[in-house]
């Protein structure tokens, strides 16, 4: 019963920890962009290729460092940790359209249901796939 909690407890502080890292990841693109089309005048899919890199180095670093406190060594995690991203990624995109698709309700409503599910699948799939710090 103790452990159980104690599994729980530990999950909900890698969430926070994931959902943090989720906030920096969201800055350095936004700030990536910015510089880009601002002060190099690079191009919309230059700008926007580069800050989705950025926030995705910045988000392995820091969820393997810091959220998951993955022991692996990084060309074992790295493939993981893309594959993770692009099936996410894909997830997130299925559940927008047939949530523009089949509900009546706003488009940003949709947006941010699909990215509920994104958040959702790239934790657990960090957490028990990438990382894998769940029950061994």
């Amino acid at each position: 019963m103790k452990k159980k909690l104690n599994d729980k407890i530990s999950s909900l502080i890698q969430f926070i920890k994931f959902g943090l890292v989720g906030i920096s990841n969201t800055i350095i693109t936004a700030i990536v962009i910015w510089l880009l089309l601002k002060t190099l005048g690079a191009s919309n899919l230059v700008a926007n290729i580069g800050g989705y890199a950025a926030g995705l180095i910045n988000s392995f670093i820091w969820n393997r460092k810091w959220t998951f406190e993955s022991k692996e060594k990084v060309n074992k995690t790295v493939f993981k940790f893309m594959l993770t991203f692009v099936f996410s990624y894909l997830l997130q995109l299925g559940v927008l359209y047939l949530l523009l698709n089949h509900l009546l309700i706003d488009t940003y409503w949709c947006h941010l249901l699909a990215m509920a599910v994104y958040t959702a699948a790239n934790f657990i799939l960090n957490k028990y796939y990438t990382f894998k710090t769940g029950k061994k």
